[in-house]
Formats: structure tokens, C-alpha cells, sequence
């Protein structure tokens, strides 16, 4: 029975109502059936409303340190970028026969990482080097004959010279002698462009090995056994760009956006500190490398290089951390304020009271905090009621409450 239908077998007709003695007794049962309506209707409300998800982005809590006070100037957020990584490809377009690495695997430089079918590079090889071994005899034998022309041509100088033979047999010696130095010399040119033949057959099968051109981490495999691999773009097809990438983990360092508003207080050279979103306790010493001299119009944020000063397996590209800009710091360092650091955006006022929402599973939880009055940057210290690690929803909407649930916006 729908509500209309309901609302209808309340009414009461004129015909049925009864005096004021003998009808009292039904008014309760009438208030009554109404209140359970209601309720109905707003439960059914709740249901509708209640649990669909909030979509909602968020920021993790961290752990200040003695640099979030005074001695830091700035925060801004970033990820770990690797400055040295290669997809590695063969420079030869062939049919891989051995893939030898996988995900994760360190390699060395000039490691072999696949190789290719090397049976025509092969053949072209054997071929290239006979044609520079005959062209190497055909040379040795134009010495021969030039050496023996040389001896004749002396010979019958001599003859000559004491009229035993004619100045012709002379003349037409020496002329022979002429001719074969410059075969010889054509034939000494055409060994050395067999010799660069075969030097270019050998490049050609070497090609057929791939190997690493840095030391560093597999963190891509992109081709398998039987696969054809290029060095160029197929079109579409089926056809391999890359064995798989070599990212150099000594190379890692942070790129993070600031916002151009405060990009003055960043000088290259200052020091920092970086704190990954995935390890909120650890605090990694950092100094800027260099500021990038472009701007991002959309975002109106500019680039800053962060080289980490401590290397760490645990550091991989692509995480997301927070790197806190410091100024010289005079005497003795103070020691780190009590709480965590959330962005401001994240604290909410709700009946007259800053609330923070902390996820918990797929819902939110409300919990109420007292900002510090001290700002760091673009963050804000919650001495009590959030802890590090926690994950704080960053500009709640006004619909959002406690228990809600949430999903993540999309980036």
C-alpha cells in the first residue's frame, strides 16, 4: 500500500464521525497510525540518501619534526621521479629466443637482458668475412707478381744497359711494374671495404644481444619469448617497442609543485626535508637541486627538483611525498611540536566547532580538534584527536557527516 492510499484509509468522512463521547476513543489510534508514517517516510529517506557514498579526496596525516617549526618556510607535496631510467629496446628489428629478466630484478651494466634470432645476422657475418679473406689473398698475390715484375724489370735494365736486349723489354718491364703497384693499391682499398663490410655484419649480430645500458632495478618486463621486437613504432601491430625498463634507484629524487605565490622562498641549494606518504614517521634529509624555469598555467605551480641525501630500498618512483623547504637554523634545534600536520583545507567547522572527518574503512568518522595557533606553510598542527598515518578528508563537502560513506574522487 503506497503512502496516498495510506493517507486516504485515515481520512475521516463526515457520515462516520461520531459525538464527542462516543468518538474520543478513536483519536489516539488515529495520532498515532500518523506518527508511524512518518517515521516510514523518513527511514525510507535515510535509506536513500543516507548511504549513498560521498566522493571525497584526502591527505595523510604527518608526524611534525623540528624542522616544521621555525626552521621551515615551506611545504608543498610531490612525488619520487627517477632521473636515469631507459625501456630498453634491441636496435635491430628480430624475433626474441630468450627474454632473461623479470620484475624486480637488479641488473648490472652490459648485463644481457634477451636476445634476438641471430641465424641471418649470422650468415651475413660468415659471408662478409670470406669476401674479406679473398680479397686479402687476391692482395697477397698482387705483392707476389708486383715483386717478381720488380726483379724482372731490374734484370733487363741491366741487359739493357749492355746491349744484350733492347731499351723496349726494358721500357715495357717497368711499365708492367707501374701497372701492377696500382692494382695493388686498388686491391689493398678494395680489402679494406671487405674488412668494413664484415666489421658491419659483426655490429649487426651483436645487435642481436641486448644488453643493459646502466646498472639499476627491472621494474617493467614488456616482451615474451617469440615476440618481435623494434626499435620503431609498428604501427598498431604486434610488434614490441622495449624489452622491459631499467629505472638507475641511486638517480630517484623528488619533483614536487609550489605554488608560484611562494616559489621566492625557495633558493637552490637549501636545505629540506621529505617525508613519504607511506612511511609518515620516517623524515628523509633532502636539499633542492634546482628550481625548473617554467610554469604550469593550470595549476600555477612551478617545479622543484629535491635531491634525497639517504638512499633507501624503500624509496620506489612514483611515491607520493611531502617535502618541508628549511631556513639556516641558528643554535641549538628545538624539539618537534606535539600532534600531526594536515592540510588546512582538511579542518571543517560543524555546529560551531573545527572538525577534522578521518577515513575508517568506506566511511568517515567526525572527530572534533583544536588547531594550533602556529601555522606551518600550507599545513596546520592538530596537537590531540588524529594520529600519524591517519587519512583526513582534504575541503569536506557540506553533506558530509559522521559515519558517511565516502569513495575517492578520481585524480
Amino acid at each position: 500500500m503506497d503512502n496516498a492510499e495510506l493517507l486516504k484509509e485515515l481520512r475521516i468522512e463526515r457520515h462516520q464521525r461520531e459525538d464527542h463521547d462516543g468518538g474520543s476513543g478513536r483519536w489516539p489510534w488515529i495520532v498515532g497510525a500518523v506518527v508511524v508514517l512518518l517515521v516510514l517516510l523518513g527511514g525510507a529517506g535515510w535509506m536513500l540518501l543516507g548511504h549513498r557514498a560521498v566522493a571525497v579526496q584526502t591527505a595523510t596525516a604527518i608526524a611534525p619534526s623540528s624542522s616544521s617549526g621555525a626552521g621551515a618556510v615551506l611545504q608543498a607535496t610531490g612525488y619520487v621521479t627517477a632521473r636515469r631510467q631507459a625501456t630498453v629496446s634491441a636496435q635491430i628489428t628480430g624475433t626474441l629466443t630468450d627474454v632473461l629478466i623479470e620484475e624486480g630484478d637488479h641488473v648490472k651494466q652490459g648485463q644481457v637482458l634477451a636476445r634476438l634470432d641471430d641465424s641471418g645476422y649470422k650468415a651475413n657475418l660468415a659471408a662478409a668475412k670470406a669476401q674479406a679473406d679473398a680479397a686479402h689473398a687476391l692482395l697477397a698475390q698482387n705483392r707476389v707478381q708486383l715483386a717478381q715484375s720488380l726483379h724482372d724489370a731490374a734484370r733487363l735494365q741491366s741487359l739493357a744497359a749492355r746491349g744484350l736486349v733492347s731499351k723496349q723489354s726494358a721500357e715495357q718491364a717497368q711499365t708492367q711494374v707501374n701497372s701492377l703497384r696500382a692494382q695493388l693499391g686498388a686491391q689493398q682499398q678494395q680489402a679494406k671495404s671487405a674488412d668494413a663490410q664484415a666489421e658491419v655484419a659483426k655490429v649487426n649480430f651483436d645487435y642481436t644481444v641486448v644488453r643493459a645500458p646502466f646498472g639499476g632495478v627491472v621494474t617493467t618486463k614488456d616482451a615474451q619469448v617469440g615476440e618481435i621486437i623494434s626499435p620503431l613504432s609498428a604501427g598498431g601491430g604486434f610488434t614490441r617497442t622495449g624489452v622491459g625498463t631499467i629505472v638507475d634507484m641511486d638517480s630517484l629524487e623528488i619533483d614536487v609543485d609550489v605554488n608560484e605565490a611562494y616559489i621566492g622562498r625557495v633558493k637552490p641549494g637549501m636545505s629540506a626535508e621529505a617525508v613519504l606518504d607511506a612511511y609518515p614517521d620516517w623524515r628523509i634529509p633532502a636539499h633542492v637541486v634546482a628550481i625548473v624555469p617554467t610554469a604550469d598555467r593550470g595549476k600555477a605551480t612551478i617545479k622543484v627538483r629535491v635531491a634525497l641525501e639517504k638512499k633507501d630500498a624503500r624509496v620506489v618512483p612514483d611515491m607520493g611525498a611531502r617535502v618541508s623547504f628549511l631556513e639556516e637554523q641558528q643554535g641549538a634545534t628545538a624539539p618537534p611540536p606535539q600532534g600531526v600536520l594536515v592540510p588546512a583545507a582538511a579542518i571543517a567547522q560543524r555546529d560551531g566547532r573545527s572538525v577534522v572527518f578521518v577515513l575508517d574503512g568506506g566511511a568517515v568518522r567526525q572527530r572534533t580538534v583544536s588547531p594550533a595557533a602556529q601555522a606551518y606553510g600550507e599545513l596546520r598542527l592538530l596537537p590531540t584527536s588524529v594520529k600519524p598515518g591517519d587519512s583526513v578528508v582534504v575541503s569536506p563537502p557540506a553533506e558530509l557527516q559522521d559515519g558517511s560513506a565516502v569513495q575517492m574522487k578520481k585524480p
